[in-house]
Protein backbone atom coordinates (compact mmCIF):
# COMPACT_ATOMS: atom_id res chain seq x y z
CA UNK A 1 0.00 0.00 0.00
CA UNK A 2 1.10 3.33 -1.04
CA UNK A 3 2.23 5.78 2.07
CA UNK A 4 -0.08 8.24 1.39
CA UNK A 5 -4.58 7.59 1.26
CA UNK A 6 -4.28 8.62 -2.61
CA UNK A 7 -8.09 9.68 -3.59
CA UNK A 8 -10.10 11.70 -5.73
CA UNK A 9 -14.04 13.67 -4.94
CA UNK A 10 -15.71 15.74 -7.76
CA UNK A 11 -18.75 17.61 -7.69
CA UNK A 12 -20.80 18.40 -10.95
CA UNK A 13 -23.24 21.19 -9.27
CA UNK A 14 -25.23 22.28 -6.37
CA UNK A 15 -28.44 23.67 -5.26
CA UNK A 16 -32.09 22.07 -5.74
CA UNK A 17 -32.11 19.12 -7.13
CA UNK A 18 -35.90 17.63 -6.28
CA UNK A 19 -35.64 13.93 -6.39
CA UNK A 20 -39.42 13.80 -7.44
CA UNK A 21 -38.71 15.47 -10.32
CA UNK A 22 -35.49 13.22 -11.55
CA UNK A 23 -36.36 10.53 -13.55
CA UNK A 24 -35.00 7.05 -13.65
CA UNK A 25 -33.30 7.63 -17.06
CA UNK A 26 -31.87 11.13 -15.71
CA UNK A 27 -30.35 9.93 -12.72
CA UNK A 28 -28.54 6.89 -14.27
CA UNK A 29 -27.25 9.32 -16.60
CA UNK A 30 -26.18 11.57 -14.22
CA UNK A 31 -25.11 8.46 -12.12
CA UNK A 32 -22.75 7.32 -15.00
CA UNK A 33 -21.23 10.45 -16.01
CA UNK A 34 -20.15 11.21 -12.32
CA UNK A 35 -18.33 7.70 -11.91
CA UNK A 36 -16.90 8.04 -15.44
CA UNK A 37 -14.85 11.19 -14.04
CA UNK A 38 -14.46 9.71 -10.91
CA UNK A 39 -12.64 6.80 -12.80
CA UNK A 40 -10.99 8.72 -14.97
CA UNK A 41 -9.02 10.85 -12.23
CA UNK A 42 -8.47 8.02 -9.91
CA UNK A 43 -6.88 5.60 -12.40
CA UNK A 44 -4.00 8.51 -13.11
CA UNK A 45 -3.40 8.53 -9.25
CA UNK A 46 -3.26 4.61 -9.31
CA UNK A 47 -0.70 4.58 -11.80
CA UNK A 48 1.41 7.05 -9.84
CA UNK A 49 0.73 10.14 -11.73
CA UNK A 50 0.39 13.62 -10.10
CA UNK A 51 -3.03 14.87 -8.41
CA UNK A 52 -2.57 17.84 -11.12
CA UNK A 53 -3.31 15.05 -13.85
CA UNK A 54 -5.70 13.67 -12.35
CA UNK A 55 -8.22 16.78 -11.68
CA UNK A 56 -7.46 17.57 -15.19
CA UNK A 57 -8.38 14.18 -16.46
CA UNK A 58 -11.73 14.27 -14.04
CA UNK A 59 -13.02 17.36 -15.12
CA UNK A 60 -11.99 16.99 -18.84
CA UNK A 61 -14.92 14.49 -18.47
CA UNK A 62 -17.16 16.21 -16.92
CA UNK A 63 -16.90 18.93 -18.90
CA UNK A 64 -17.29 16.68 -22.55
CA UNK A 65 -20.65 15.64 -20.85
CA UNK A 66 -23.83 18.15 -21.81
CA UNK A 67 -25.00 17.02 -18.48
CA UNK A 68 -23.01 19.60 -16.73
CA UNK A 69 -22.63 23.33 -17.08
CA UNK A 70 -18.93 23.53 -17.63
CA UNK A 71 -17.44 22.66 -21.64
CA UNK A 72 -19.85 21.16 -23.65
CA UNK A 73 -23.07 21.55 -21.74
CA UNK A 74 -21.92 25.70 -20.63
CA UNK A 75 -24.83 27.42 -20.40
CA UNK A 76 -25.94 30.64 -22.41
CA UNK A 77 -24.83 34.01 -22.02
CA UNK A 78 -27.26 37.62 -23.18
CA UNK A 79 -26.11 37.31 -26.63
CA UNK A 80 -26.36 33.49 -27.14
CA UNK A 81 -22.62 32.48 -26.59
CA UNK A 82 -21.02 30.11 -24.53
CA UNK A 83 -18.47 31.89 -22.09
CA UNK A 84 -16.52 29.74 -20.01
CA UNK A 85 -13.80 29.76 -16.91
CA UNK A 86 -11.88 27.16 -15.25
CA UNK A 87 -8.64 27.47 -13.09
CA UNK A 88 -6.38 24.30 -11.62
CA UNK A 89 -4.01 24.45 -8.70
CA UNK A 90 -1.10 23.01 -7.39
CA UNK A 91 -0.88 22.11 -3.65
CA UNK A 92 2.96 21.72 -3.76
CA UNK A 93 4.21 24.58 -5.53
CA UNK A 94 1.60 27.21 -5.10
CA UNK A 95 1.38 27.62 -8.39
CA UNK A 96 -1.81 28.23 -10.39
CA UNK A 97 -3.53 28.61 -14.10
CA UNK A 98 -6.89 29.96 -14.98
CA UNK A 99 -8.69 31.55 -17.84
CA UNK A 100 -11.76 33.14 -18.03
CA UNK A 101 -15.03 34.53 -20.70
CA UNK A 102 -13.12 32.19 -23.15
CA UNK A 103 -15.12 30.54 -26.06
CA UNK A 104 -15.04 27.69 -28.17
CA UNK A 105 -12.41 26.02 -25.85
CA UNK A 106 -13.34 22.18 -25.86
CA UNK A 107 -11.89 21.60 -22.42
CA UNK A 108 -11.08 24.82 -20.58
CA UNK A 109 -9.78 22.95 -17.48
CA UNK A 110 -6.71 22.07 -20.29
CA UNK A 111 -5.85 25.52 -21.04
CA UNK A 112 -5.84 26.82 -17.47
CA UNK A 113 -3.32 24.23 -17.12
CA UNK A 114 -1.39 25.08 -19.78
CA UNK A 115 -1.42 28.90 -18.37
CA UNK A 116 -0.16 27.14 -14.96
CA UNK A 117 2.86 25.24 -16.87
CA UNK A 118 3.70 27.62 -19.27
CA UNK A 119 3.13 31.59 -18.62
CA UNK A 120 4.64 33.38 -16.20
CA UNK A 121 1.21 34.67 -15.20
CA UNK A 122 -1.94 33.35 -13.24
CA UNK A 123 -5.18 34.73 -15.25
CA UNK A 124 -5.79 34.87 -18.49
CA UNK A 125 -8.94 36.47 -20.10
CA UNK A 126 -11.21 36.44 -23.73
CA UNK A 127 -9.49 37.15 -26.66
CA UNK A 128 -5.70 36.71 -25.25
CA UNK A 129 -6.22 33.84 -23.80
CA UNK A 130 -7.59 32.23 -26.86
CA UNK A 131 -4.39 33.49 -28.71
CA UNK A 132 -2.17 31.91 -25.45
CA UNK A 133 -4.53 28.77 -26.56
CA UNK A 134 -3.51 29.06 -30.80
CA UNK A 135 0.67 28.25 -29.34
CA UNK A 136 -0.69 25.25 -27.88
CA UNK A 137 -2.87 24.09 -30.87
CA UNK A 138 -5.14 23.73 -27.66
CA UNK A 139 -8.72 22.00 -28.82
CA UNK A 140 -11.41 24.53 -30.47
CA UNK A 141 -14.81 23.30 -31.10
CA UNK A 142 -17.48 25.15 -33.40
CA UNK A 143 -20.54 27.10 -31.08
CA UNK A 144 -22.86 23.86 -32.45
CA UNK A 145 -20.79 21.55 -30.37
CA UNK A 146 -21.82 23.30 -27.48
CA UNK A 147 -25.34 23.67 -27.86
CA UNK A 148 -27.44 21.54 -26.08
CA UNK A 149 -31.92 22.15 -26.70
CA UNK A 150 -31.95 21.92 -22.56
CA UNK A 151 -29.70 24.86 -22.40
CA UNK A 152 -31.17 26.75 -25.40
CA UNK A 153 -34.26 26.75 -24.14
CA UNK A 154 -33.40 28.22 -20.42
CA UNK A 155 -31.72 31.17 -22.36
CA UNK A 156 -35.29 31.74 -24.35
CA UNK A 157 -37.55 31.88 -21.36
CA UNK A 158 -34.87 34.65 -19.82
CA UNK A 159 -33.05 35.93 -22.99
CA UNK A 160 -35.03 39.55 -23.51
CA UNK A 161 -35.18 40.30 -19.67
CA UNK A 162 -32.58 41.81 -16.78
CA UNK A 163 -32.64 38.22 -15.17
CA UNK A 164 -30.37 35.78 -15.46
CA UNK A 165 -30.30 32.50 -14.06
CA UNK A 166 -27.75 29.98 -11.78
CA UNK A 167 -28.06 27.51 -14.46
CA UNK A 168 -31.26 25.91 -15.13
CA UNK A 169 -34.27 26.74 -13.34
CA UNK A 170 -35.60 29.69 -12.41
CA UNK A 171 -38.12 28.68 -8.92
CA UNK A 172 -35.87 25.56 -8.69
CA UNK A 173 -32.07 26.32 -8.33
CA UNK A 174 -29.40 24.48 -9.55
CA UNK A 175 -25.86 26.07 -9.33
CA UNK A 176 -23.47 24.53 -12.44
CA UNK A 177 -20.35 24.45 -11.98
CA UNK A 178 -17.33 21.21 -11.85
CA UNK A 179 -14.54 20.03 -10.09
CA UNK A 180 -12.17 17.88 -8.66
CA UNK A 181 -9.84 17.87 -5.66
CA UNK A 182 -7.02 14.98 -5.22
CA UNK A 183 -3.99 13.76 -3.46
CA UNK A 184 -1.30 11.36 -5.23
CA UNK A 185 0.80 8.91 -4.10
CA UNK A 186 2.97 11.47 -3.34
CA UNK A 187 1.63 13.01 -1.04
CA UNK A 188 0.58 16.27 -3.58
CA UNK A 189 -2.49 18.20 -3.51
CA UNK A 190 -4.34 19.43 -6.34
CA UNK A 191 -7.53 21.25 -7.23
CA UNK A 192 -9.61 22.31 -10.35
CA UNK A 193 -12.89 23.69 -11.51
CA UNK A 194 -14.24 24.89 -14.54
CA UNK A 195 -17.69 26.58 -15.32
CA UNK A 196 -20.01 27.72 -18.09
CA UNK A 197 -21.41 30.76 -16.04
CA UNK A 198 -24.86 32.06 -15.51
CA UNK A 199 -27.36 32.15 -18.10
CA UNK A 200 -28.51 35.18 -19.83
CA UNK A 201 -24.94 36.96 -17.83
CA UNK A 202 -24.12 40.25 -19.25
CA UNK A 203 -21.26 43.05 -19.32
CA UNK A 204 -18.64 40.04 -19.94
CA UNK A 205 -19.41 38.55 -15.66
CA UNK A 206 -17.08 36.50 -14.10
CA UNK A 207 -17.70 34.51 -10.83
CA UNK A 208 -15.33 32.02 -8.20
CA UNK A 209 -14.33 29.37 -10.43
CA UNK A 210 -11.20 30.74 -12.37
CA UNK A 211 -10.26 33.04 -9.12
CA UNK A 212 -7.78 31.18 -6.91
CA UNK A 213 -9.07 31.32 -3.31
CA UNK A 214 -12.25 32.20 -3.87
CA UNK A 215 -13.83 28.82 -6.17
CA UNK A 216 -10.51 26.75 -5.96
CA UNK A 217 -7.56 26.39 -3.85
CA UNK A 218 -5.10 23.80 -3.13
CA UNK A 219 -2.36 23.55 -0.41
CA UNK A 220 -0.17 20.53 0.65
CA UNK A 221 -0.11 21.61 3.73
CA UNK A 222 -3.54 21.70 4.65
CA UNK A 223 -6.21 20.63 2.12
CA UNK A 224 -7.25 20.95 -2.05
CA UNK A 225 -10.63 22.62 -2.59
CA UNK A 226 -13.37 22.87 -5.12
CA UNK A 227 -16.57 25.17 -5.05
CA UNK A 228 -19.72 25.05 -6.32
CA UNK A 229 -22.40 27.59 -5.98
CA UNK A 230 -23.68 31.13 -6.22
CA UNK A 231 -20.41 32.59 -7.25
CA UNK A 232 -20.88 36.16 -6.14
CA UNK A 233 -21.19 34.94 -2.35
CA UNK A 234 -18.60 32.47 -2.42
CA UNK A 235 -16.16 35.17 -3.44
CA UNK A 236 -17.05 37.83 -0.56
CA UNK A 237 -16.93 34.60 1.65
CA UNK A 238 -13.24 33.73 0.22
CA UNK A 239 -14.60 30.20 0.59
CA UNK A 240 -11.81 28.13 -1.05
CA UNK A 241 -9.24 29.67 0.97
CA UNK A 242 -11.03 29.84 3.53
CA UNK A 243 -11.60 26.70 4.15
CA UNK A 244 -7.47 26.10 4.54
CA UNK A 245 -6.90 28.99 7.00
CA UNK A 246 -9.15 27.34 9.65
CA UNK A 247 -7.22 23.84 8.97
CA UNK A 248 -3.80 26.22 9.20
CA UNK A 249 -4.46 28.82 11.55
CA UNK A 250 -7.54 27.31 13.70
CA UNK A 251 -6.18 23.60 13.70
CA UNK A 252 -9.83 22.93 12.75
CA UNK A 253 -9.46 19.39 10.71
CA UNK A 254 -10.84 19.18 6.78
CA UNK A 255 -14.30 18.01 8.03
CA UNK A 256 -15.10 20.84 10.31
CA UNK A 257 -13.29 23.36 8.54
CA UNK A 258 -15.56 22.55 5.36
CA UNK A 259 -18.87 22.62 7.76
CA UNK A 260 -17.88 25.89 9.43
CA UNK A 261 -17.11 27.62 6.29
CA UNK A 262 -20.20 26.50 4.12
CA UNK A 263 -22.95 25.49 6.65
CA UNK A 264 -21.91 29.12 8.60
CA UNK A 265 -20.35 31.61 7.01
CA UNK A 266 -22.08 31.04 3.31
CA UNK A 267 -25.17 30.12 4.85
CA UNK A 268 -24.88 33.65 6.84
CA UNK A 269 -24.29 35.71 3.57
CA UNK A 270 -27.58 34.29 2.14
CA UNK A 271 -25.32 32.07 -0.42
CA UNK A 272 -26.01 28.24 -1.54
CA UNK A 273 -22.98 25.66 -2.56
CA UNK A 274 -21.13 23.74 -1.44
CA UNK A 275 -17.31 22.36 -1.86
CA UNK A 276 -15.54 18.86 -2.46
CA UNK A 277 -12.39 18.25 -0.27
CA UNK A 278 -9.46 16.81 0.35
CA UNK A 279 -6.58 17.22 2.93
CA UNK A 280 -2.85 15.81 3.15
CA UNK A 281 -4.14 12.24 5.19
CA UNK A 282 -5.97 11.68 2.13
CA UNK A 283 -9.53 12.57 4.03
CA UNK A 284 -12.27 13.38 2.03
CA UNK A 285 -15.27 16.20 2.66
CA UNK A 286 -18.12 17.03 0.43
CA UNK A 287 -20.17 19.57 2.19
CA UNK A 288 -23.63 21.63 0.85
CA UNK A 289 -26.32 23.81 1.96
CA UNK A 290 -28.93 23.24 -0.51
CA UNK A 291 -30.66 20.02 -1.11
CA UNK A 292 -28.01 18.28 -2.92
CA UNK A 293 -25.05 17.99 -5.07
CA UNK A 294 -23.76 16.01 -7.16
CA UNK A 295 -20.63 14.18 -6.25
CA UNK A 296 -18.44 11.55 -6.02
CA UNK A 297 -15.31 10.35 -3.79
CA UNK A 298 -12.72 7.53 -4.57
CA UNK A 299 -9.74 6.34 -2.66
CA UNK A 300 -8.04 2.58 -2.04
CA UNK A 301 -10.81 1.40 0.53
CA UNK A 302 -13.84 3.08 -1.08
CA UNK A 303 -15.52 4.72 -3.85
CA UNK A 304 -19.41 6.98 -4.03
CA UNK A 305 -21.45 8.51 -6.06
CA UNK A 306 -24.50 10.79 -4.84
CA UNK A 307 -26.65 13.46 -5.73
CA UNK A 308 -29.14 14.52 -2.78
CA UNK A 309 -28.67 15.68 0.60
Amino acid sequence: MSEYNYGISIHGGAGTIDKSLMTNEKELAYTHALQTAIDAGYEVLESGKSAIKAVTAAVCELENSPLFNAGRGAVFNSLGQHEMDASIMDGKTLHAGAIAAVRNVKNPVYLANLVREHSDHVLLVGDGALEFAEKFKVDIETDAYFHTDQRYSQWQKIKDSDDFQLDHTSDKKYLGTVGAVALDKNGNLAAATSTGGMTNKKFGRIGDSPLIGLGNYANNNTCAVSCTGSGEFLMRAVTAYDISCLMEYKGLSLQKAAEYSILNRLTALGGDGGVVTIDRQGSISMVFNCDGMYRGSRNQNHSEVAIYK
